[in-house]
């Protein structure tokens, strides 16, 4: 009587009081956010269990990154209960509906106030991850079952009553009069060194005492659950025999198996009349049962694995859940299907934001769910699905113009995309293992993919026919990124090394290292916006990143990271910023100085991507978990001494203010490091700040205008190389020195002499160009006939000299022979410019 009216009471409360829809009617993207967090992009991968309140007003859900509370008539979420610290596993409502329980996977127990959303207690005490929650019907009495045992808690006082000594416990339930608990166990596992098999029983308690009462044996394979009747006189089991047992539950005798299923049988539940029993199974079915002759009523076709099966508490509806992203709704009077819940995802193990930051692609992470969901990044709404693929997705990259997808997959492939209408453009085969990684090129003309098979594969876009197989690596190819001018593509591996290839030609310029003894597989590499430093994240005791100079090969410096792999680095937009993921958390650094600036955490599960959207405002970070976090990431003005006109932007005004300010001395604001007199390493370190003020950067060629002389500029590289500073800004700006070099319009179009020569067996041959044109290098015997005609593009205005700007020919004709020993002339054509010069090869 005391519980009859306790429930009545609880729903005149819930339907009087502000709990229910209208109070937590709001945007379930941004339910019980971590701090630092903008959005959230699904809703988290789906465990095996769910609940219903005993009112039938909620339905409780678990899940990988917490507890969805849904209105169970409309669907509608209402709340979000979070401050786990890894994913739920099971969920229970106490029979006044007033609290909840949750087991977790790393062996805790938590009790939250279902009005509220209140997090009351944590109960501790298992080692490992807590398989199932169940209260007594008086509610006073909670039971965790766990690998290791059951445990028994006081719920008043959240004390540990007793433990039952049960070597798995997968499902729990207590008989209706509360004297009697019923476990399922099963499963093999290893610990200590020794396998260890356990009996596939289930076990009848006395809850007073903590006494086994019978052991019912006759399943051949483990018991993923239990149910009583409404009267507590029969007891169903239903295990990965695949078949449902049902038992005498005061003397432990089997009377009756249910067949016909053929897979796993996961979850059994009666009716609340006790008329009907219902199976879920992995063979994707939902059986009806007569409880009473055991006669097969219907049965139900689900999409995927059945994990869950509940009752609502007037009988009239059953609920579901898969191993995929949807719960159903079902008439169990007609079997048809009443609604759905969306949004689950399985998991996010990679996202790209468009070029216009207005979406969000993500790819999910585990077998059986192999789609890519595009987000509007602005409201977190999906907005389509793209199929596809057999096997999960690895890696995304949107064109630079933002109308096509391609898509790095582990059944081989790569896939593109057109984002408008979501149809799968062309599948790119060419891989013989998973695609790890695709990064369009910076026109968008070309796709590079890394993959498995140790290779790194280079695409033509339009027709999709691979240009050219890039080998040289002899581990797993995890990423690959193209420079910012597309010169050149940087390759991580799992062999301890980045390589750099020249686009053009294919060659392997460099190979990179972090030059020490430690492991380091690397599984993510990016280039800073301005091409001049390359991170490559890497793992093994623990995870770094490093840092390299992109021209020189040298690397710089080495970022440590916590204990963990380091699965993702990009840089911001601004390149004021890289941010890393390692295990569950972000952290963001200054690329400049190394200094650690932010840790942002959220994450149950290990980070496996993050990405900054093109305003440098938003960080997405993905995880198998099941859900994408969006992170705001407002800049806070700073000043910088480099920042001599106080613009908020460090530029060749301010290069040249100080170049003006030469030999000044006292105070003066073009006197960078404070040492008295302004000089160039003054000039230096405003060149190595470049890009690095509060605003936005811009690149050198907005400036040109005012750009210094080509000979200005030469002479300040000489004297700041005999300064020989080995300070990292110092360093920093003799590259953006050499950098503004290459974009300072040279007075005409030329062809320079190829470099070395005589030479054996490859030179390179620098030219300029005054203006943009495409470019095609020819070269001829000293007879005029035709070796080797090299297409290099379309190009920009600027001096192509260094190794990896300019044409490189490696001493072969068409057909890839040597050519023989003498002299040899080159040609250059770019657009109305032809020019001709003469080299010698000496073997």
């Amino acid at each position: 009587m005391k519980n009859a009216l306790a429930a009545i009471f609880l729903t005149l409360l819930l339907t009087s009081t502000p709990y229910l829809p209208n109070a937590f009617a709001q945007d379930y993207t941004q339910l019980s956010l971590p701090e630092g967090a903008k959005a959230r992009l699904g809703k988290g991968r789906l465990s095996s269990n769910i609940a219903y309140s005993p009112e039938g007003s909620l339905l409780a859900v678990g899940t990988f990154i917490g507890i969805w509370l849904y209105d169970a008539e409309t669907g509608e979420e209402l709340n979000l209960l979070t401050g786990y610290t890894d994913w739920v596993e099971s969920v229970a409502f106490s029979s006044d509906g007033q609290m909840l329980a949750s087991g977790s996977h790393y062996g805790t127990v938590h009790l939250w106030d279902v009005r509220s959303g209140e997090h009351l207690r944590t109960l501790t005490g298992h080692t490992d991850e807590v398989l199932d929650v169940v209260f007594s019907p008086d509610g006073q009495t909670l039971a965790s079952g766990s690998f290791g045992g059951i445990r028994l808690w006081d719920v008043v006082t959240g004390t540990h009553k007793q433990t039952l000594r049960q070597e798995i416990a997968r499902s729990l339930v207590f008989s209706p009069d509360g004297m009697t608990l019923a476990s399922g166990d099963g499963e093999g596992f290893h610990i200590g060194g020794v396998d260890r098999m356990v009996k596939d029983t289930i076990r009848l308690w006395d809850v007073a005492t903590g006494m086994s009462k019978y052991m019912l044996t006759g399943h051949t394979d483990d018991i993923n659950s239990v149910s009583f009747s409404r009267d507590g006189q029969t007891l169903a089991t239903g295990s990965d025999d695949d078949t449902v047992r049902l038992w005498d539950a005061k003397s432990g005798k089997h009377f009756r198996t249910l067949t016909g299923h053929t897979s796993y049988v996961r979850s059994v539940a009666f009716s609340p009349d006790g008329r009907i029993l219902a199976s879920g199974s992995s063979d994707k079915t939902i059986r009806l049962w007569n409880a009473d002759t055991g006669q097969h009523l219907r049965t139900f076709g689900h999409k995927h694995f059945v994990n869950s099966i509940a009752f609502s508490p007037d009988g009239k509806t059953m609920v579901s859940i898969g191993d995929i992203d949807a719960i159903y709704f079902w008439n169990v009077n007609t079997g048809a299907q009443k609604y759905n819940i969306t949004g689950h995802m399985v998991g996010a193990n990679c996202v790209s934001f468009s070029p216009d930051g207005r979406i969000l692609a993500s790819g999910e992470a585990y077998l059986g769910n192999n789609i890519i969901h595009l987000w509007d990044a602005d409201t977190g709404r999906h907005r389509k699905s793209l199929k596809g693929h057999t096997q999960e997705i690895e890696s995304l990259s949107f064109s630079p113009d933002g109308q096509m997808l391609a898509s790095g997959s582990s059944d081989d492939t790569v896939g593109l995309w057109d984002v408008n209408t979501g149809s799968l453009l062309r599948t790119l085969i060419g891989h013989t293992s998973i695609v790890n990684s695709v990064s369009f090129s910076p026109d968008g003309q070309m796709l590079a993919s890394g993959s498995s098979d140790d290779t790194v594969g280079l695409w033509d876009v339009n027709t999709g026919s691979l240009l050219r197989t890039l080998i040289g690596h002899t581990g797993s190819v995890n990423s690959v990124s193209f420079s910012p001018d597309g010169q050149i593509l940087a390759s991580g591996s799992s062999d301890d090394t980045v390589h750099i290839w020249s686009v053009g030609t294919g060659r392997n310029l460099r190979t990179l290292s972090s030059d020490t003894e430690r492991w380091d597989s690397f599984s993510s590499v990016a280039f800073s916006p301005d091409g001049t430093t390359l991170a490559g994240g890497s793992g093994g005791y623990d995870g770094v990143i490093h840092l390299w100079n992109v021209g020189t090969g040298r690397h710089f410096q080495t970022l440590m990271e916590y204990s963990g792999w380091v699965k993702s680095v990009v840089f911001s937009p601004d390149g004021q910023t890289l941010a890393s993921g390692v295990d569950r958390s972000i952290h963001l650094w200054n690329p400049v100085t190394g200094e650690h600036k932010q840790t942002l955490t959220g994450h149950l599960w290990w980070i496996n991507n993050v990405v900054f959207s093109p305003d440098g405002r938003t960080l997405a970070s993905a995880s198998p978990n099941g859900a994408v976090l969006l992170w705001g990431l407002i800049p806070s003005p700073q000043q910088h001494p480099e920042d001599i006109n106080k613009d908020g932007i460090v530029n060749i005004i301010d290069l040249t203010v100080v170049a003006s300010n030469f030999g000044k001395t006292g105070v003066n604001a073009a006197d960078v490091n404070d040492d008295g007199v302004v000089n160039i390493v003054d000039l230096t370190l405003v060149a190595g700040a470049f890009g690095n003020a509060a605003a936005a950067p811009e690149v050198w060629s907005r400036y040109l205008e005012i750009a210094p002389t080509r000979a200005a500029v030469e002479a300040w590289l000489r004297e700041a190389r005999q300064v020989n500073l080995t300070d990292a800004s110092f360093q920093r700006g003799i590259l953006m020195l050499e950098q503004l070099l290459t974009v300072l319009p040279p007075k005409e179009t030329a062809l320079l002499p190829n470099y070395p020569n005589p030479f054996n067996p490859e030179t390179w041959i620098p030219y300029q160009l005054a203006t943009p044109a495409k470019v095609t290098l020819t070269i001829y015997t000293a007879n005029g006939k035709v070796v080797r005609t090299i297409a290099l593009g379309n190009m920009s205005v600027g001096i192509y000299q260094s190794r990896s700007r300019a044409a490189y020919w490696d001493g072969k004709n068409n057909l890839g022979e040597p050519v023989a020993s003498g002299i040899y002339f080159y040609t250059l054509t770019a657009g109305d410019f032809t020019a001709t010069r003469k080299m010698l090869i000496r073997k």
